[in-house]
């Protein structure tokens, strides 16, 4: 698995990524259960509110190499500031539509 992985622009200031990368490293969360090897592609921002970059990045992402495009925990789950993004859903579904349903999307990643 080749993963690129996009968080909330909000959350760089709290969270330099670092329980994302060890989820990577430890195969736990989303990643549990992978087999063979996974490699981190790539880790950039949604772009900030509302999402609308996310298609920019994820075409960026796949450029480069990623299979995966996984969404960081801090998107779905809010973590670490305790908010869930409100357009979780929609760069989900912007996500969706520039893959054409080609590639794993991934709501999460520990």
């Amino acid at each position: 698995m080749k993963v690129g992985i996009i968080r909330c622009m909000q959350t760089e200031d709290y969270c330099p990524g670092t329980t994302d990368f060890k989820a990577i490293r430890k195969k736990t969360g989303i990643f549990e259960g992978i087999e063979g090897e996974i490699e981190l592609i790539g880790f950039t921002n949604c772009g900030g509110c509302p999402g609308k970059k996310v298609p920019l990045r994820i075409r960026e992402l796949l450029r480069r190499g990623a299979d995966t495009i996984a969404f960081a925990s801090c998107i779905q789950k809010g973590t670490p500031i305790g908010y869930p993004c409100p357009f979780a859903k929609r760069m989900r579904a912007l996500a969706e539509k520039e893959t054409e349903g080609k590639i794993q999307i991934l709501d999460f990643t520990h």
